[in-house]
């Protein structure tokens, strides 16, 4: 038996190809059902680490949780079970605060506070993670609405970062309003790293508390997440959840090797080059397009989303009537091909998008050659 924490045996086995499990080119992006992101050989190291070893899960989250808001400078912190665990836990943590008997009582709502007031642009499929605590979601769209909607019941008031340009009451006011009603603020902004400043910008700019996932561009545990925020919250929060048994986040279970991960992925992500990244990211851009620039019609753009997944992408259109495929087509025969590839979802009949960030080395290359040979062969 090797000892705990020595060196591991190299994979003899290929488990995937056993299963018939297809593997892939991730030219899409951080995509959950895509699996996301790869963690780096520092976070699997820790990972490996963790698992051989025991420890109080209670107390790994001490430590963890200090040593991340230490880092984000957030007043306390937590390693939950993806953005979503994170806002279950949030929204509980408004809900029960640190009483044991309404902890135990979640997802009913008798005697206690029932309603979230979110902005009709900001309601999304994943505020189920909320609204499975038994709370009403009561939508409005300006800030009159808003304080004719706070009332008795009103637990917090909810904010999809993502939704900010489409929303009429924007951060400050938000923030202001919730502040003056004595209502606490949860802030998902799962997708929202890069930058990296985001990670602290959001508890800074006074949400009361703020939802990361830690398997996107975080680079941490596909499974684990972030929630960042005050002291209380984050303690009642901790308390909703695994390990204690009798509460609505039991089985939000993160583990010591996902805590521990998430710890050096966010170290990681502070200390990494960010414009060394970008210059790469734009080479890969440049790679792929200058593999097809020669062909008929073809148009080529970068652009970089506004907010959540906010780096270089491609994207590609051309004559249908002179490259007789459809930019879906496209994305078949890449997926079909050998190697896999996948391109980003947001591909349409009008246009093939690519994202770059999660490319492994060379695969630019290769990606680069197969476009190029499904457009020139159609």
């Amino acid at each position: 038996m090797p000892a705990l924490g020595g060196p591991r045996r190299p994979v003899q086995r290929d488990y995937f190809a056993e299963l018939g499990v297809r593997t892939f080119i991730n030219a899409a992006g951080t995509f959950t059902a895509l699996s996301a992101s790869l963690m780096p050989p520092e976070v699997k190291d820790a990972w490996h680490y963790a698992a051989n070893r025991y420890v109080a899960i209670t107390e790994l989250q001490d430590k963890v949780g200090e040593r991340i808001a230490s880092l984000v400078g957030s007043e306390s912190a937590m390693v939950t079970s993806g953005a979503a665990g994170a806002l279950t836990c949030a929204s509980a943590a408004c809900l029960t605060g640190t009483d044991a008997k309404a902890i135990a009582q979640l997802p009913d709502l008798t005697g206690l506070k029932s309603e979230v007031i979110v902005q009709k642009t900001h309601r999304v499929g994943y505020d189920h993670a909320i609204r499975a605590t038994g709370v009403k979601m009561v939508e409005v769209e300006t800030a009159e609405e808003l304080e004719r909607a706070v009332n008795p019941k009103t637990a917090m008031m909810f904010f999809l970062n993502f939704a900010n340009p489409t929303g009429r009451i924007k951060y400050d006011e938000f923030i202001t309003l919730a502040k003056k009603h004595g209502v606490p603020t949860l802030a998902d902004c799962a997708a929202d790293v890069p930058p990296a400043s985001n990670l602290s910008k959001y508890v800074k700019m006074g949400f009361d508390l703020v939802a990361f996932s830690g398997g996107k561009g975080l680079r941490g545990p596909q499974s684990a997440g972030l929630l960042l925020g005050r002291k209380d919250l984050i303690q009642a929060a901790r308390l909703n959840t695994c390990p204690y048994g009798d509460t609505i986040g039991r089985g939000m279970k993160v583990n010591k090797e996902e805590i521990l991960g998430m710890l050096i992925a966010v170290e990681l992500y502070l200390k990494t080059d960010h414009q060394a990244e970008w210059a790469e990211w734009e080479r890969r851009v440049r790679t792929i397009v200058d593999s097809v620039r020669d062909l008929p019609s073809i148009e080529t753009e970068t652009f970089v989303p506004e907010i959540a997944n906010a780096v270089p992408h491609l994207r590609i259109k051309w004559d249908t009537s002179r490259i007789k495929l459809t930019p879906p087509e496209v994305a078949k025969q890449m997926r079909e091909g050998q190697p896999s590839i996948e391109v980003n979802p947001g591909t349409d009949a009008k246009q093939l998008v690519i994202g770059v960030w999660m490319l492994e080395p060379g695969d630019a290359q290769v990606v680069a050659k197969r476009l190029r040979a499904v457009l020139k062969g159609a």
